[in-house]
């Protein structure tokens, strides 16, 4: 647990200046500078769209309709074409159960907004795109429909560091990436499903789990409890999805604490912000903020607050690798803590988080559960977890190739052909 009285008040000069694009001796970020060899060399062509629907297996409670009926996992894979004809992959994960995002409104946000204001421009340009998609959707309290602009950056990401025939990785000039540790998410209905649950991780070789708790303390308690004694040496760590109110939150935190939960994520609504203030000096267990950190300019909001020890961080949640990457350079330049989680990503999404995650030598296990729950795959070969352990996928750019049969499989409905020049 950090020590209270030492954590910053604000931000160095470093991360200050990384918040604006520019690194500590004043020149640009890793990504531009790696970059630069494409700069104008290219234009962006074209921007297709492939709004799909993954089949679940096993049952996740974002992804239930009336009654419990199965959704699926709705996502958008988007295509950025050059007008070399090279192509780079993304893919933006709505969830709206979760966020205020769409399948819908993230296809049509990309093809009539975003989409068109990127023709022409150099895809190199990454932080270029993200200046360009702010005006095009405009930030409220803060970035407007990043899940959807998530997909734009993954792929343009993907299109310059193949065009470099280089990793994603090392367009930041970080080391290849490292195969990650993961956490089996724990989801139960009722009690009884709780040990069988855990034997399924554990069948598969995981030995960390997480778990969704609130707004019951008493079965969050049980719970975790339960998950404990089955896995006494793992990292157990709880995620409230903003579940609890505030005086739940400080009452339950020190007991799941004496349970051996290691982090609290995300226990009241992130506008809470005098609730996070009391729940951070309480100490009790290490606050992670989760939904509420989108933008760069958020968590340096949020540190200067003392609002948290750490974020739970989601690339594919705050607009893609770039303002992710830059959120956990902030994070480990103020000493505070980062774990890798997601949004249930499939395939592309998954493949970005992975380099990014791998990349900063993230050892703690990564709530990453795509794998878990989703029964289909649209790459050519699917990130499998082997003995609880993913290992990112080597090769240019974000190192997976998509088969489109495989998108057609699972399209969710007839779309238009794109936005080109």
């Amino acid at each position: 647990m950090p020590d209270r009285a030492r954590r910053p008040l604000r931000l160095s000069r470093r991360a200050a200046l990384e918040l604006i694009g520019v690194g500590a001796a004043g020149c640009a970020l890793p990504d531009v500078a790696a970059a630069a060899a494409l700069s104008g060399r290219t234009r962006i062509a074209r921007i297709d769209v492939f709004p799909v629907r993954y089949p679940m297996q096993g049952r996740f409670k974002f992804f239930e309709g009336p009654e419990g009926s199965p959704t699926g996992r709705p996502a958008v894979l988007v295509r950025v074409t050059d007008d070399g004809g090279a192509v780079g992959w993304g893919e933006s994960v709505p969830i709206p159960k979760w966020s205020d995002e769409t399948l819908e409104t993230a296809s049509s946000t990309i093809e009539k907004y975003l989409a068109p204001d990127l023709i022409g421009r150099d895809p190199a340009d990454l932080a270029g795109a993200h200046e360009v998609m702010h005006r095009s959707i405009a930030p409220a309290f803060s970035t407007g429909q990043p899940i959807a602009k998530s997909g734009i950056d993954m792929a343009l990401h993907d299109l310059v560091a193949r065009n470099l025939g280089r990793s994603v990785a090392s367009l930041w000039d970080r080391p290849a990436a490292r195969p990650l540790t993961l956490s089996w998410t724990v989801n139960p209905r009722t009690p009884d499903e709780v040990e069988p649950l855990i034997e399924a991780g554990r069948q598969k070789g995981y030995r960390h789990f997480n778990v969704k708790v609130a707004p019951d303390p008493t079965v969050d308690l049980d719970l975790c409890r339960r998950v404990r004694a089955a896995a006494p040496d793992g990292f157990l760590w709880a995620d409230a999805n903003c579940g609890y109110d505030l005086e739940t939150a400080l009452s339950v935190a020190p007991k799941l604490a004496d349970l051996g939960v290691a982090v609290l994520e995300a226990p009241i609504r992130p506008n809470r912000i005098a609730g996070y203030q009391a729940l951070a000096r309480q100490g009790a267990l290490p606050i992670l903020m989760d939904e509420g950190v989108v933008a760069p300019e958020d968590l340096a909001e949020f540190i200067r607050l003392r609002m948290l020890d750490g974020v739970a961080m989601k690339p594919a949640r705050c607009g893609g690798l770039l303002p992710a990457r830059r959120q956990i350079e902030m994070l480990l330049d103020a000493g505070l803590m980062w774990l890798g989680s997601g949004l249930t990503d499939p395939d592309v999404s998954l493949a970005a988080t992975l380099a990014l995650y791998g990349s900063f030598g993230q050892v703690r296990p990564c709530a990453l559960n795509g794998p878990q729950f989703l029964a289909h795959s649209v790459i050519t070969s699917p990130l499998v977890p082997r003995d609880g352990t993913l290992t990112p996928p080597p090769g240019p750019g974000l190192g997976v190739t998509v088969d489109q049969a495989k998108v057609q499989a699972i399209a969710e409905k007839r779309w238009s052909p794109g936005i080109g020049a």
